[in-house]
């Protein structure tokens, strides 16, 4: 319980949080982006056919 006191009201616990928020938010984003430019990249190979 201290550990999460800690967590939530000192400078370096706030940041912490900051720093795992974002890393969470930036890997969504990675993750969205790969996933929507690997289906457009198989798209257009289907669309281009065999070669």
């Amino acid at each position: 319980m201290h550990a999460l006191r800690d967590f939530l009201s000192t400078d370096y616990g706030l940041m912490s949080a900051a720093v795992i928020a974002f890393m969470l938010g930036m890997a969504a984003f990675f993750v969205r982006y790969i996933s929507r430019h690997i289906k457009e990249d198989a798209a257009a190979a289907a669309r281009a056919g065999p070669r």
